[in-house]
């Protein structure tokens, strides 16, 4: 009989937390005003907003390991179905949320790749290395990707190999994606969730993954709390490290950047699993659980209403001039709440629409619907 894990509030509030994050950083009145820590780092280094994506892959992990003990945490032909569907829907719903609102989109100058579509490619391969390796070697084949990565980008990169210019994984995207199909937004094409970095994202799950062996091996919670921080200040020291010859950098996914967010990952659940699950102090954390129940509908539907406010909500003013929806609220209502602090006017709009998407989790929470991708 295949043993189930049992589950923890911990790791629901915990996914909760991250998607919620993940909308309120991706979100603001205006980009010129906004908290740095609410920003990603400009290229090396980390903030607190390059912890989300990387904590939403180890979380994926988690569950991996508890959604697949049915298979017994082994590949067979009924899960390898499973997981291909499963990637693929994820991969698509966020291709098609790059082309929402449908109209006025020309394919040769979409871009390919996305947040979606990096979950989709690394659980794919993530999914297919967890379940072919057993739990004892997992972590060396996780660690030799990551070396290979780690020696790939320096033998295959340019004159400077870990700056945007001259890294493999840019050259590999270029070639694969070409140009018109790669984000700009520094300027030049580069894809932070490109084709390349995605294979130590997918360490990111694997790393959650062994995690979820961990949970299930200490039914302690005492215990599950020491070796989850054990583990967790380990990776961040190695991490740490390893970065001074292959710098923490979220755009290339390095691997030392892969080993110290992992290990905050573990140390944050860690502290959750101790309020959460030993000392059962949980009244805060209803708005997260609602969060972590359907977490990537309610970030698709953040997607979907901030390009409906954007590109559908659309009038001419008096003046001749487009205004759109988001524009509108950002100009007419946040930027007067605290007109002398931009950058809190443009987080209560982020907060604004957080709340948003707050209540449609809420209704399927109430509901008890949950969607699953």
């Amino acid at each position: 009989m295949v043993q189930k894990t049992e589950r923890l509030l911990s790791l629901d509030v915990f996914r909760g937390l991250t998607i919620a994050l993940m909308i309120l950083v991706n979100n603001p009145g205006s980009w010129g005003h906004v908290y740095p820590p609410l920003l990603h780092a400009d290229w090396h280094g980390v903030t607190p907003t390059d912890l989300v994506f990387p904590f939403f892959l180890f979380i994926i992990g988690v569950s991996l390991y508890m959604s697949y003990s049915k298979y017994d945490h082994k590949l067979s032909k009924q899960s390898a179905i499973k997981i291909i569907k499963r990637s693929a829907l994820i991969f698509l719903i966020g291709l098609a949320l790059h082309f929402y609102p449908f109209y006025n989109k020309s394919f040769e100058s979409i871009r390919i790749m996305g947040v979606l579509q990096r979950i989709g490619l690394a659980y794919l391969i993530a999914a297919f290395l967890c379940l072919s390796i057993s739990i004892k070697n997992l972590w060396r084949v996780a660690l030799l990707i990551l070396i290979f990565y780690w020696t790939s980008s320096i033998i295959h990169g340019g004159e400077n190999p870990f700056s945007i210019e001259d890294n493999w994984v840019r050259a590999i995207d270029l070639k694969v994606l070409g140009e018109n199909h790669m984000w700009k937004g520094k300027g030049i094409p580069f894809d932070p969730e490109g084709i390349m970095s995605s294979i130590p994202a997918a360490i990111s799950i694997v790393f959650g993954f062994y995690i979820g062996a961990l949970i299930q091996k200490y039914k302690e919670q005492h215990l599950l709390v020491k070796n989850l921080l054990l583990v967790g200040v380990i990776a961040v020291f190695v991490g740490l490290c390893w970065s001074i010859y292959f710098p923490l950098n979220k755009s290339l996914w390095t691997s030392s950047y892969v080993i110290y967010t992992g290990g905050l990952a573990c140390m944050v659940l860690g502290i959750l699993v101790e309020i959460l699950d030993v000392r059962k102090k949980q009244s805060w954390a209803k708005p997260f659980q609602v969060f972590g129940l359907n977490p990537l509908i309610i970030f698709v539907f953040s997607g979907v209403f901030v390009k409906t406010m954007l590109y559908i909500v659309r009038w001419t003013n008096e003046a001749g001039n487009t205004i759109n929806g988001n524009s509108w609220l950002w100009a007419n209502i946040f930027s007067q709440i605290t007109p002398n602090h931009l950058k809190f006017s443009s987080l209560l709009m982020a907060l604004f629409h957080l709340a948003i998407c707050y209540l449609l989790g809420y209704v399927l929470y109430r509901k008890k619907i949950v969607i699953k991708v």
